[in-house]
């Protein structure tokens, strides 16, 4: 009995120590927790007075009190993965996705040898890819997608289980792996957004089990391996964004289950085959900007679940199958800008799921089929630039119709009062047809028209005066027709307008102080109607003209009232072919003019110093006005070299013969004008072409550019002062004292730079806006590019709000300002550019600061040049900057301007803050919008959010009130869903009445007290 007792109580005490120390498990993850920095909710929990972890939120054991899964995701985590996870060798799941860490995966983590589920993703984890993966042959599922990690995919399994290899959305570089093929469980590959590089290997063929295969925005070359016809379970193929070519080979018909075909944005040429037009399973065909030809085959319209299609910017040809639309799925179709002839398919709405129809760009003809006026489902429309005939059908069930472009076409009769049935239209371009008749005053019950189009026909009549009940219209182009009467007193009660076209018209009436009412005006062309009477003095309250002011060819008279000189940000001018007397002192301000024309007037007097320029560039817009002159100093000898204007300080000699001269002069410049163009049509003509893609872009005089080459020693890389994706920019001082900022691509080195140079050639060669970036020149080798763009003295707006040390002041005028002129220039690329350009890439460090704190938009490189408001245009992948991409690139691939006004919207929040997009000192994995929406519902206070120098500046002042007006704004244009954000226009509007409202209010407020 003493004997057992004793042994009882050696056993216990030997015992008791264990039950309570802590095991080896719980110690690692202790360990663990100290780089890797878990909140307070989760830390509180881990306990070293525990027996083991398996309680401990996030863990959980095995039978035995083994760790074997660690699930931590979405918890809020930050710091790094340390090597003490390599010491808990029998997990099997790791799970730390959607939280901030960072640093490198330790290599340490090959010990895990029992590892089959690895997930990462969501965090900021860097660096390579360690090698010693290669010893979890367990390993079953292993995602890493978004992170930053770099390098080479360097291990290799010889014994290979994965179901599901995901490393999308990070920097890796190299090739597929080979061994690839071995892991024949493999159901999901993920690659997107990397920079691979290589073949797709054939391999890939060995992979039975096979998916999901996604290998979309890297760098793939050659052709698709035909064996991938073998992977007969394959549900979606992405191999879009990359630079493969070849043909598309037939065995790609086997994939019987297909149900996605992404190969857009590739290289790929010659016939489509045919056959996979058989694979009844498809739902998306994506196989836009190629160069594929051939014909679509009638069984396309057989196929039951395709719900889009998109082939534009292809080279297809034939008769589009005529049974298409009947009885399917389609919702989108979009065949723009290819080779097809014949008829719209006449029943081609008849499935009753059609939203987007974009025939344009091709050579259909016929007319219009009643069914599209007639269909439900129908958003967007876009026929324009085809050779369609006929008139325009009525409209009957139209109400979802968004956008109706049927542009350039031959379409004739009337414009159908049944337009107004389509309730929420917002753009209706019509224009370069041959419509006739008068504007059906029905055009008023369009509430939502934003832009209406109706240049370039023949229509007659006066205005309606129903028009004002478009209180949304900021867009009125009626150019171009026989109108008549007194427009502007109908057009000036629309309070919204921002562009007004109505040139080469009959209007009459004169220039009405009612257009002051208009004061959104950034374009107002009036230019070839009989208006006449004088310039009214309220123009120079439309201080937002930025655009043009075209009043020419009217019979006004009188002089230039001294209020224009307040529209400074006047770009273009045109006063010509009218009566106008007296001087042009009233444009000395207006220093941003890029175009003038007051030819064939009666100015006289000296021309101002700011429009000296316009002698060298164009020194016919002085024309026709003999007592104009140009003051001259005594040892300036540019005076003489001008044959359009004598110096002011010669004595003017009075001559019965003065009328012949001017005559003479006229037919003189005719004559040599007549030459020149001649001279330069022959050249171009007879001189080699260098690009066919350069054909039609204006190349300057390489002058400047050949001295930016020298001055910065051959582009020494002391001169750098930026680089980015498509390009480094240098720091060119010519010996003039001019300053210019130089952007050297280098086409070896990057296949993709002739396309991003061209682009943004085409983008800046052909705009103009004072808060856009101004190309000057360039110069274009087979070796490398150059640009010439304006030095921006204060670098930009990144650098002023993070990058320099220590911090510059930025009160609230000059953010506020900053601001305004970034929403300016945004609005002018989405409404005023045609074809309008969504830049895709809005950052502080695209927004370029000028010596007076201007902002200029730049780096275009991959603008996207697109149909205004196309719903079925789709990018050319997802591209952007973490922290100021839309939440929807992440899935969608239509382009579309609310990409453009998120990213603004990140930016005003930066502006407020002064917090980086994506900051360290936000909690857990957020980013600046989820942190400000997070602190503003928990205290609803703004100044916890606001930069702390900002709040001092502003707190008790009007000015606050300004910041609160702003944030709203920021919020809404960063809100999740795209329709909630407002438009470009809409948020110009809304930032210039903040300042109007509260300045207004300050300045009732502000006179002599009562009491």
């Amino acid at each position: 009995m003493g004997v057992h007792i004793w042994h009882w109580l050696l056993m216990f005490f030997s015992l008791a120590p264990l039950s309570c120390s802590l095991s080896d498990d719980g110690l690692a993850l202790l360990d663990l927790s100290k780089t890797l920095m878990l909140p307070s909710s989760i830390s509180s929990d881990w306990s070293a007075d525990d027996a083991t972890p398996c309680a401990w939120k996030g863990v959980s054991c095995d039978g035995m009190n083994n760790v074997v899964s660690l699930n931590l995701s979405y918890s809020g985590l930050s710091g790094s993965l340390g090597p003490q996870i390599g010491l808990i060798k029998h997990l099997e799941v790791i799970d730390l996705s959607g939280n901030g860490i960072s640093g490198s995966m330790p290599a340490s983590i090959g010990n895990c040898t029992k590892l089959q589920v690895l997930r990462l993703l969501k965090n900021k984890l860097n660096g390579s890819l360690p090698d010693t993966l290669s010893n979890i042959e367990a390993l079953r599922v292993f995602d890493v997608t978004h992170n930053s990690f770099t390098g080479e995919v360097n291990f290799r399994f010889e014994n290979c289980r994965l179901e599901k290899f995901i490393l999308s959305y990070n920097y890796l570089r190299g090739e597929i792996p080979e061994w690839i093929g071995n892991c024949s469980s493999l159901t999901q590959i993920g690659f997107v957004n990397n920079s691979l590089t290589g073949q797709i290997p054939s391999s890939i063929g060995l992979l039975r089990n096979l998916s999901y295969l996604v290998l979309s925005q890297n760098s793939l070359s050659g052709p698709i391996p035909p064996e991938i016809g073998n992977c007969q379970l394959l549900i979606w193929l992405h191999l879009d964004v990359n630079q493969l070519e070849g043909t598309v080979p037939k065995e790609l018909a086997n994939l019987r289950n297909l149900q996605l075909l992404y190969l857009f944005d590739n290289r790929f040429t010659g016939e489509f085959p045919e056959d996979i037009w058989g694979i009844q399973s498809l739902e998306h065909v994506d196989i836009y900007n190629n160069n594929f030809t051939g014909h679509l085959p009638p069984m396309l319209a057989e196929m039951k679940q395709l719900q889009q299609i998109t082939l534009f910017n292809n080279s297809f040809t034939g008769v589009i199958p005529q049974g298409l639309g009947v009885n399917s799925s389609l919702s989108v179709i979009d065949f723009i800008n290819n080779g097809f002839v014949g008829t719209i398919p006449p029943k081609i709405c008849s499935g009753g799921k059609l939203e987007v129809l974009n025939l344009g760009l091709n050579f259909l003809n016929g007319s219009i089929p009643s069914v599209i006026a007639d269909c439900p489902t129908l958003r967007r429309v876009i026929l324009k630039q085809n050779n369609l005939t006929g008139s325009i059908p009525k409209f009957v069930n139209c109400s979802s119709l968004d956008h109706i472009d049927l542009s350039y076409n031959f379409l004739s009769g009337d414009i159908p009062a049944s337009l107004s049935k389509c309730i929420n239209v917002t753009y209706v371009n019509w224009s370069g047809n041959k419509l006739v008749g008068p504007i059906p005053p029905e055009i008023g019950k369009l509430a939502s028209l934003v832009s209406l189009n109706l240049s370039g026909n023949r229509l007659y009549g006066e205005i309606p005066e129903e028009i004002s009940g478009c209180s949304k219209l900021y867009l009125l182009d009626l150019s171009f027709n026989f109108l008549k009467g007194s427009a502007l007193t109908t057009v000036s009660n629309l309070k919204s307008m921002s562009q007004l076209r109505l040139q080469e018209n009959k209007f009459s009436g004169g220039l009405p102080d009612s257009l002051s009412q208009l004061d959104m005006l950034i374009e107002l062309q009036l230019g070839g109607n009989i208006l006449g009477g004088s310039i009214p003095s309220s123009l120079g309250t439309l201080i937002k003209l930025g655009i043009a002011l075209n009043l020419s060819s009217n019979g006004l008279t009188g002089g230039i009232p001294p209020q224009l000189s307040n529209l400074v940000e006047l770009q273009s001018l045109d006063l010509s072919f009218n009566n106008l007397t007296g001087g042009l002192a009233s444009l000395g301000n207006l220093q941003f003019l890029s175009f003038l024309n007051v030819s064939y007037n009666m100015f006289t007097g000296p021309v101002p110093e700011n429009l000296v320029r316009f002698l060298n560039s164009t020194p016919s817009s002085f024309s026709g006005n003999p007592d104009l002159c140009m003051s001259c100093h005594s040892n300036d000898s540019s005076c003489m070299r001008t044959n359009v204007l004598k110096p002011c300080l010669l004595p003017k000699k009075k001559s019965a013969q003065a009328p012949l001269k001017v005559a003479m002069i006229v037919l003189g410049s005719l004559f040599v004008g007549a030459f020149l163009i001649l001279c330069v049509l022959l050249r171009y003509n007879l001189k080699p072409k260098i690009s066919n893609e350069l054909g039609m872009l204006f190349q300057g005089s390489s002058s400047k550019l050949n001295e930016a080459v020298e001055v910065t020693e051959n582009f020494n890389d002391k001169y750098i002062i930026g680089s980015g994706a498509h390009g480094t920019v240098y720091k060119a001082v010519l010996k003039s004292g001019e300053v210019y900022a130089v952007k050297k691509l280098i086409h070896a080195a990057h296949k993709g730079s002739n396309t991003s140079m061209i682009r943004e050639l085409q983008t800046l060669g052909q705009i103009r806006h004072r808060n856009l970036i101004r190309l000057n020149e360039f110069l274009f080798k087979r070796e490398y590019g150059l640009i010439l763009y304006d030095f921006m003295e204060n670098g930009s707006l990144y650098d002023v709000l993070h990058g320099t040390e220590p911090t510059p002041t930025l009160d609230w005028s000059i953010r506020y300002n900053i601001a305004l002129g970034t929403a300016h220039g945004l609005a002018y690329l989405h409404n005023d550019c045609f074809p309008a350009i969504i830049h895709r890439d809005i950052k502080p460090k695209n927004i370029l600061l000028d010596n007076d704190m201007v902002p200029h938009i730049s780096d275009f490189g991959i603008a996207k040049l697109m149909d205004q408001y196309p719903a079925a245009l789709q990018t050319t992948g997802i591209v952007g900057t973490i922290g100021y991409m839309a939440p929807e690139m992440a899935f969608s691939t239509k382009s579309t301007t609310d990409f453009d006004v998120y990213s603004y919207g990140v930016v005003l929040l930066e502006l407020i803050t002064r917090k980086m997009a994506v900051d360290s000192s936000f909690p857990g994995n957020m980013d600046i919008v989820s942190w400000v929406s997070s602190e503003l519902k928990e205290t609803n206070q703004i100044e916890t959010i606001c930069d702390p120098a900002l709040v001092d500046e502003a707190y008790g002042t009007d000015e606050m009130e300004e910041v609160r007006k702003v944030l709203s704004l920021a919020l809404r244009c960063t809100a999740k869903e795209a329709s909630q954000r407002p438009s470009m226009a809409v948020v110009v509007k809304e930032l210039t009445d903040a300042r109007h409202v509260f300045c207004s209010y300050s300045k009732q407020n502000s006179g002599p007290s009562n009491s």
